[in-house]
């Protein structure tokens, strides 16, 4: 597919219908990736809105193809600046010529010519509107932030989380902030895997960690790697374990580009490895993602309180598993990258009141709004008894 706009139409269409991963349908590479993810990520950070506008100006909600276009165009004129009114119109029909439907192409001109038209109209309706609609979200989520930080910091919270994420590069022992425009395979260095992609707020979990050379350290939930990889750049020695063989694939070539696959065992199972054999132990437990929606804006909208207590049920379950390879005198770190209580602080308050050999030693939380960087907690248990020595270098 040449078309930026169909690319983005299409895989809006697939993300509608299926719900897989937008960040996985991208482009590899080319010359209009970066266009193509920013108008993909504009319309699903936009979605409600969006489709609050185009009800609006249809009397039959559309489908498929169509509806798609539908999206991705109203979201270059409503929310790209930088695209031309003419180049939104254009190339979005354009790229409806491709559907081979004429009647498909005659409706996405009409609609976008009339939005143009309408613009200020319709900037003013979700001016008006409760801020959960119009900076889009899903009112039960937004109605926890206001209960939690209050209406005034829920809005920052909101702005923040439709603001592009800035990319950082993590290189052992510090973070560089990636030049905007600029391609990661661009960067001195990638092909040699000096750095991986990788949030500052990540460093918490590992620095708490603090794994030393030598240390036997488990990673249970290690995919795509990015933590692991840190742990392993301190010396120390990573048994990595990922369920899902999609996401171990990932966590395998990550450490192939890096070249560590020859120092990280992975598995596939907790089950793979002893009980009571490790000094350290990452949680870095799956979650509903709440801290990091400006990276990844469809999680919004696979946001539910029935989702989010059966995530809470499996990071109970998985923490279950964690107590039980942990040798006496370690730790488990546990970290999520979200900032729903329920599965941080109170999770581990849970946990802790049913394992007395643990004590907690520390936790943090970054709030995105006071931070400046993702949302994460971490917190850091460690129990009873002898600690396990290093093995001696290699």
């Amino acid at each position: 597919m040449k078309n930026s706009r169909r690319t983005a139409a299409f895989i809006i269409a697939r993300w509608i219908v299926t719900g897989d991963f937008p960040s996985n349908m991208l482009p590899e590479s080319g010359p209009d990736r970066s266009f193509v993810q920013d108008l993909v990520y504009t319309t699903l950070r936009r979605f409600r809105p969006l489709r609050k506008v185009l009800g609006a100006l249809m009397k039959k909600w559309p489908k498929g193809e169509m509806e798609a276009l539908l999206y991705v165009g109203a979201a270059q004129v409503l929310y790209m600046d930088d695209v031309p009114d003419f180049a939104a119109v254009n190339e979005t029909v354009e790229a409806a010529k491709e559907c081979g439907n004429p009647n498909i192409v005659k409706v996405v001109n009409a609609v976008l010519r009339n939005l143009i038209r309408r613009r200020t109209e319709f900037l003013a309706m979700l001016a008006d509107a409760p801020v959960d609609e119009r900076e889009s979200f899903p009112g039960a989520l937004y109605r926890r932030w206001v209960a939690r930080f209050g209406a005034e910091d829920a809005e920052r919270l909101a702005r923040w989380h439709n603001t592009p994420a800035e990319t950082f590069l993590a290189y052992p022992g510090r973070f560089e902030k990636l030049e905007r425009g600029k391609k990661v395979g661009d960067v001195e260095g990638f092909a040699e895997g000096k750095f991986i992609v990788q949030d500052p707020a990540t460093r918490t979990a590992v620095e708490m960690l603090d794994a030393e050379r030598g240390e036997r350290v488990f990673d249970m939930c290690a995919a795509p790697g990015g933590k692991t990889i840190q742990i392993a750049w301190r010396g120390a020695e990573v048994t990595a374990c990922e369920i899902k063989p999609s996401r171990r694939r990932r966590l395998v070539e990550n450490l192939r580009r890096v070249g560590l696959d020859g120092r990280v065992k992975v598995v596939s199972s907790p089950d793979e490895v002893a009980s009571g054999g490790f000094g350290k132990i990452l949680v870095d437990a799956p979650c509903s993602n709440t801290g990091v929606l400006r990276r990844r804006p469809d999680a919004r909208w696979n946001w539910s309180e029935e989702k989010l207590a059966a995530l809470v049920k499996l990071q109970r379950e998985i923490l279950e598993r964690a107590a039980a390879i942990c040798a006496p005198g370690g730790v488990i770190v546990y970290s999520t990258c979200s900032n729903e209580p329920e599965e941080n602080l109170a999770q581990v308050e849970d946990f802790l009141s049913r394992h007395g050999e643990f004590t907690l030693a520390g936790s943090k939380e970054s709030i995105p709004f006071e931070s400046g960087s993702d949302g994460a907690f971490a917190a850091k248990l460690v129990k009873a008894g002898a600690k396990i020595p290093p093995c001696a270098e290699r």
